[in-house]
């Protein structure tokens, strides 16, 4: 009768008959009185909300205390009903860190290692590692493997409740434990890197960390692969701003060999690598190609949403908002997208208020804290943008960008100390972001670190270049870097990087002016006008073009045409020239044996004589030949298109 029972209660289950599984679990709890069927009771209260029935089956017989399994049931109702402190007392506030093993010793088991090299092997890593974390292998064999991860739930289950009790440090280490260790324990692994709770280095330092060789399967030569297959997965979830390389490596293998091309998680890590590379239009096409398939994932929006942004697909935008407020109001996620929309259509006021709505529906939603915070950003709100930027700095202390753009605020407010330090706190979290190593430049350079800041620029372009990002996105960069070339004096350089600029497609006033200013410092005062022409053809009421081109034709004005050597030189070739011409007039009339009459004997004049006729020309001087009308000097005027050329008077 037990098993008849016990089956058909699980065939209601499956059928999702929660209350045909409740009868019938109810009248075999009353048959055999085991904490098991207690349990299984208990569980499907819990699936159809019912929290408070739940907790009455387990307090039955002193269950939450002898059982792991009821003890995390117990706790997972309190959270559900929002009595995080009693959870707490229910789960205890220690971690069983002695179940914690070390990398590598459940496979040395497995391999029978012989007992001096596994003394060996743990000798070494009692060395290396914390006295809290050494190998206690042998306790974890003598606990069962469900306790050990119930053990793990529960760990997950005290970093959740620290964690809405904004105790994030304290929440980080149960994390951490949870997945030490049950490294299957995806639930607290995934909350980990969601929330940014630690920064791109410790990721990779925490992944390492992991024993991936106490993943078993039923068959022991196929654990090796499961083990590699599942730290494959979770290197894909890892910021995508350290190591590239390994990312790309794992991403290929589960594409080739386990056919996950196509996978929306493999996908969306491809697509958030490819938005840091500012590569926005190929993140894009990955995630529209994830929704076709899945419209509402809600995992790919947010990076969905910042890709049509950038790209201010206004329409894209419209559309998706409407139909995510539509259909699923009670998600962050719509009204992230509506905020976004408004954002894009520079409706400041309304943003704001939707990426409001967004956080409090879920105050640990990173992108709209962020995005609250840029709407401040945008109406130069400095000091609000400043607090909402500290909040989402206090709520992902592992990630970079809340203290990036606290440092960029302050930089725009002219606190340089402030922006200096946020901007070092950045660095110590990500090393390998470009913009952020703009910002540090830019600081540097208002700081008088010139040589500082060109090296903090040059090292921002080489690493845009070395992620393959679009060159494009990092003008400003390679404009900055002319700025801080000219004032350490390297002109020539400082003109190549604004050449570089405009060749890209960078025609902005203000990089004309750049050049134009170069070109003056350079002496070349001619190109700088036509520089600074230019200037004043994008932007024509620009006053530092219009002050710069002044001070140009001045220049220009003043500047002799040659110099002392080039004016002796010219003074010697016209002068040979002028005896060539009198040599071959003379020699002309000689032929012709022409006489001169009288009208012909007039400078200047023209004669008619039986040889037709003659132009006698005073080359020597005298009353009127050259000297008497002098040549004009020559002058500036401006042509038509407004540019100025050397021309003879008339």
């Amino acid at each position: 009768m037990e098993k008849f029972l016990r089956e058909w209660r699980q065939d209601a289950l499956n059928k999702h008959q929660y209350e045909s599984a409740i009868f019938i679990g109810d009248k075999l709890l009353a048959l055999t009185n085991n904490d098991k069927d207690a349990f299984w009771l208990a569980q499907v209260h819990f699936s159809t909300g019912n929290y408070t029935r739940a907790q009455s089956y387990l307090s039955r017989q002193d269950l939450i205390a002898n059982n792991p399994s009821c003890k995390y049931l117990a706790a997972n109702c309190c959270i559900k009903q929002g009595k995080f402190d009693e959870a707490l007392s229910i789960l205890g506030d220690k971690n069983p860190v002695h179940l914690i093993t070390a990398p590598g010793s459940a496979r040395r088991k497995l391999q029978h290692v012989d007992a001096n090299v596994r003394g060996a092997a743990l000798k070494h890593h009692k060395a290396n590692s914390r006295s809290d974390r050494v190998d206690r292998s042998e306790e974890r064999d003598k606990e069962d493997i469900a306790t050990v991860r119930f053990e793990a739930a529960m760990c997950y289950l005290r970093g959740v409740c620290y964690a809405k009790q904004n105790a994030f440090d304290r929440a980080k280490e149960c994390y951490k434990d949870a997945v030490r260790i049950d490294v299957q324990c995806f639930e607290a692994f995934d909350q980990l890197m969601k929330n940014s709770l630690m920064s791109p280095e410790e990721e990779w330092k925490f992944l390492d960390s992991l024993n991936f060789d106490s993943i078993s399967t039923d068959n022991s030569s196929t654990s090796q692969e499961a083990a590699d297959f599942t730290k494959m997965l979770y290197t894909t979830r890892l910021s995508k701003y350290e190591h590239p390389q390994e990312f790309t490596a794992a991403t290929e293998t589960l594409s080739t060999h386990y056919n996950l091309a196509s996978n929306p998680d493999i996908l969306l890590s491809k697509a958030e690598l490819l938005f840091t590379q500012c590569r926005f239009k190929e993140a894009l096409a990955l995630t529209s190609s994830i929704l076709e398939k899945d419209r509402y994932n809600f995992s790919i929006f947010p990076v969905h949403l910042a890709c049509l942004h950038e790209l201010s697909e206004k329409n894209a935008l419209f559309l998706l908002s409407h139909d995510l407020a539509d259909n699923h109001p009670e998600e962050p996620c719509a009204w992230l997208a509506i905020g976004v929309y408004y954002l894009t259509i520079n409706r400041i006021a309304e943003a704001r208020r939707f990426f409001s709505k967004a956080s409090m529906m879920d105050p640990h939603f990173g992108p709209a804290w962020i995005g609250f915070a840029h709407t401040f950003a945008a109406e130069g709100e400095h000091d609000q943008a400043i607090s909402a930027y500290s909040t989402a700095a206090r709520l992902f202390q592992g990630t970079h960008l809340p203290q990036l753009f606290l440092g960029m605020q302050n930089l725009q407010l002219n606190n340089m100390a402030l922006a200096h330090e946020y901007l070092n706190t950045a660095y110590g979290l990500c090393k390998t972001d470009p913009l952020l190593l703009n910002e540090l430049g830019v600081v540097f350079y208002h700081e008088d670190g010139v040589d500082t800041a060109i090296d903090l620029f040059y090292r921002a372009l080489d690493l845009a270049a070395h992620i393959g990002s679009d060159p494009r996105a990092w003008l400003p960069t390679r404009a900055n870097l002319g700025h801080a070339l000219r004032r350490a004096g390297q002109l020539p350089d400082a003109l190549a990087a604004f050449d570089d600029v405009l060749r890209q497609g960078g025609r902005d006033a203000a990089v004309f002016c750049a050049k134009g200013l170069v070109l003056l410092e350079m002496g070349d005062a001619w190109l700088a006008v036509v520089a600074l022409h230019e200037a004043l053809a994008v932007s024509p009421q620009d006053p530092v073009a219009t002050d710069l081109l002044a001070k140009a034709l001045e220049a220009n004005e003043g500047a002799p045409l040659m110099g002392d050597s080039e004016e002796e030189e010219f003074e010697r070739r016209i002068g040979g020239r002028k005896e060539e011409a009198h040599r071959a007039v003379k020699g002309r009339r000689r032929r012709a044996g022409v006489g001169v009459g009288v009208r012909a004997r007039r400078k200047g004049r023209v004669s008619v004589g039986d040889g037709g006729l003659d132009l006698d020309l005073d080359l020597d001087g005298g009353e009127g030949g050259a000297e008497k009308y002098p040549m004009p000097p020559p002058k500036i005027v401006p042509n038509q298109h407004g540019i100025h050329r050397v021309t003879k008077a008339p």
